[in-house]
């Protein structure tokens, strides 16, 4: 079983900052991609930014400049740092994980239980 536990959501103004991680844990033998992303109220979840295991990164256009997305493969850890957030940036980021529990298992996604992002004044 592969757990993902997520941290560092919270209230904060516009133009504000916040740092999401997540830290895998469990039975998993390799980790591929990990990525983040959100669902606002009404709408459908979109992607925010993967990164793969090579540290290749990939950002939605509406938070490029803005979101910087890293990991610690040490750790199986992944970071969202997010600068100059606006209201649009509301929503529950989800954690995304692409890995293998095993050495002949094929990649599985796995999914944090989402951390909430709310930016008001």
């Amino acid at each position: 079983q592969v757990q993902l536990v997520e941290s560092g959501g919270g209230l904060v103004q516009p133009g504000g900052s916040l740092r999401l991680s997540c830290a895998a844990s469990g039975s998993i033998f390799r980790i591929n991609a990990m990525g983040w992303y959100r669902q606002a109220p009404g709408k459908e979840r979109v992607l925010v930014a993967t990164i793969g295991s090579g540290g290749n990164t990939n950002y939605a256009d509406s938070v490029k400049g803005r979101f910087t997305i890293s990991r610690d493969n040490a750790k199986n850890t992944v970071y969202l740092q997010m600068n100059s957030l606006n209201p649009e940036d509301t929503a529950v980021y989800y954690c995304n994980v692409v890995g293998s529990p095993g050495l002949w298992s094929s990649p599985r996604t796995f999914w944090g239980q989402g951390t909430q992002v709310t930016v008001s004044s």
